[in-house]
């Protein structure tokens, strides 16, 4: 078995990862057209600070709750099926955004959105398992995955232009149109490997020498996962690291402004120092995932290491935020933290991909998902309740991101022992 990629896979290689880099950034610009477009929006729709809290939490249940059939749907029908219709279903629903007046209508598009959305990264771990070597999947998987940081960076920029020059309603239906442009692009251009008349040297470097079962995804196949402690094991320390992304994602520019009396300007240059580093954590993580295994680690421990390394750390720097006496130390502690926590999203994206069997590497990254979801639905809140009890202190609400990312570090810690196929008992 050749670990060297012929010139065909090279090149199906290159285009995949920059079609799942190019998707990933416009799904990260679409889900942040609501937050930037908010203060016209609310104003247009008068709605209250209430009413446009329920329209934000839409999306993030409506996506947690749809990656439970979305990676067995990525498994049963492929990857560049999925792909299209997930790019198309979530772009109609920017569209429809664009042409909402109501609360209810707007609050319907955004379930859509999330719904849309829901296949994307699983999608992702798919095309990853499809076409990379095991070797090469560390790596691979942290450049898709920086596409999650790199488009929450660039789109308060772009979308806050784009808006000025068109307005809020038009910024959501021309986001719109360019996905489906590029739902389009992806459906001519990608290929699946059943799409393709590889040689068997080019099968056996893909699969890493390991025979790959063709049998479709089956209900009972996608509900025995749960059986699996390492499933539970992906699920519980995910939570760990989406509940801190989004309690940085969703409270850093108040946590600025009210904490350290930033000013609206300021706090806008301010805040995506973070994701800067988040971009370079990610794609560490994954290098380091690669680094690892070429080094001896298993499959499972060269992503184990990072994963729970980074979600300890990411425990201490959340803490050391909560108690940092300025706001330079505080702005350093979230961004080792971001760093941190992306290198945990990319050693967990990482572990799918080596834990799961050829026909279900969507259906256990997309439960992973779930889980950091729900994580990710919930920090937000309980961000905002801690914060209203300690009278606008952020301080308790870091130490509560603290102790998650600590028992999420545990859970993974004992749990992943496998690939799956050890029951939990």
């Amino acid at each position: 078995m050749s670990e060297i990629a012929s010139p065909r896979v090279k090149r199906t290689q290159r285009v995949a990862l920059a079609l799942l880099v190019i998707s990933g950034v416009v799904n990260y610009i679409d889900r942040s057209t609501l937050a930037v477009g908010a203060p016209l929006i609310r104003e247009e729709l008068n709605l209250s600070p209430a009413e446009f809290g329920l329209l934000s939490s839409a999306f993030l249940w409506a996506y947690a709750a749809a990656q439970l059939p979305a990676g067995a749907l990525v498994d049963r029908l492929g990857a560049r099926l999925m792909l299209t219709i997930s790019l198309t279903a979530w772009s109609f629903a920017q569209v429809v955004g664009g042409a909402v007046h109501s609360l209810s209508q707007f609050f319907g598009a955004r379930v859509l959105l999330g719904i849309g959305e829901a296949p994307q990264f699983p999608t992702c771990a798919r095309v990853t398992r499809d076409w990379f070597h095991p070797r090469q999947r560390g790596l691979t998987t942290g450049i898709w995955n920086s596409s999650s940081t790199l488009g929450s960076a660039i789109a308060v920029p772009v979308l806050t232009i784009l808006m000025l020059q068109v307005g809020w309603r038009w910024m959501f239906i021309l986001m719109g149109i360019l996905g489906i442009v590029l739902a389009a692009v992806i459906y001519v251009v990608h290929r699946n490997p059943n799409e393709v008349d590889l040689t068997p040297e080019e099968r056996a470097h893909v699969t890493g020498g390991v025979p790959v079962s063709t049998t479709p995804m089956s209900l009972k196949d996608w509900g025995a996962l749960f059986q699996y402690r390492t499933t539970w094991g992906l699920i519980l320390g995910y939570f760990g690291s989406i509940y801190i992304l989004w309690l940085y994602n969703s409270w850093l520019p108040q946590y600025l402004q009210l904490q350290w009396h930033l000013t609206i300007a300021k706090t806008g240059w301010v805040a995506a120092i973070p994701f800067a580093f988040g971009v370079v954590g990610s794609v560490s993580g994954g290098w380091l995932c690669d680094y690892l295994m070429a080094r001896g680690f298993t499959p499972i421990n060269s992503r184990k290491v990072p994963m729970v390394t980074a979600l300890l750390a990411t425990a201490l720097f959340t803490f050391l935020t909560a108690t940092a006496p300025t706001v330079t130390l505080a702005v350093t502690f979230i961004s080792i933290s971001m760093f941190l926590t992306y290198v945990s999203i990319a050693s967990a994206w990482a572990t799918a991909s080596v834990a799961s069997g050829a026909n279900n590497t969507a259906s256990l990254g997309s439960l992973q998902n779930f889980g950091g979801y729900i994580g990710g639905a919930l920090a937000p809140w309980i961000t905002g309740l801690v914060v209203d009890e300690a009278t606008g202190s952020f301080e308790y609400a870091l130490i509560v991101g603290a102790v998650i990312a600590l028992a999420a570090s545990l859970f993974f810690l004992v749990l992943v022992k496998g690939p799956v196929g050890q029951p939990a008992r």
